[in-house]
């Protein structure tokens, strides 16, 4: 009985529409920073190497580079300061997690291969949709 209040509140605070991704994709998440009274918008845009629970406590973690230096952030997927996330590249990659690439140095190091089969599917599912209108 109470699992199912819980459940009824978080789909409340749950966004409706979540881009697919998956780990290995990179992506371009956009982020509401506030600055005193301002707001603006931030991208952080890398490699997704972990994606942890699930309903309204999924998160995702993004890794990146910057002048030499890995960046790696946690966000909540259905936080109200996560605006967007947009799929950038979609990787193919046989592991939960990619903790490995913490150890990998460089960009070449680091890349991971095209996932052709997922963007076929993709394109063939929009080409669908174009039919049907």
């Amino acid at each position: 009985m109470s699992q199912e209040i819980l459940n009824s509140v978080a789909k409340d605070y749950m966004k409706e529409s979540v881009s697919d991704f998956q780990v290995g994709d990179s992506v371009r998440v956009t982020v509401l920073i506030r600055e005193g009274n301002k707001e603006r918008n931030q991208k952080f845009e890398g490699t997704v190497i972990a994606i942890k629970a699930g309903g309204i406590n999924k998160s995702f973690t993004v890794r990146r580079i910057f002048q030499g230096v890995a960046i790696e952030r946690t966000f909540m997927v259905h936080s109200p300061k996560v605006s967007e996330i947009k799929v950038m590249r979609k990787g193919k990659t046989r592991r939960s997690k990619l903790y490995f690439l913490r150890e990998r140095i460089g960009t070449k190091a680091s890349r991971l291969k095209e996932d052709s089969a997922r963007i076929a599917k993709d394109f063939k599912v929009l080409e669908d949709q174009a039919e049907a209108q």
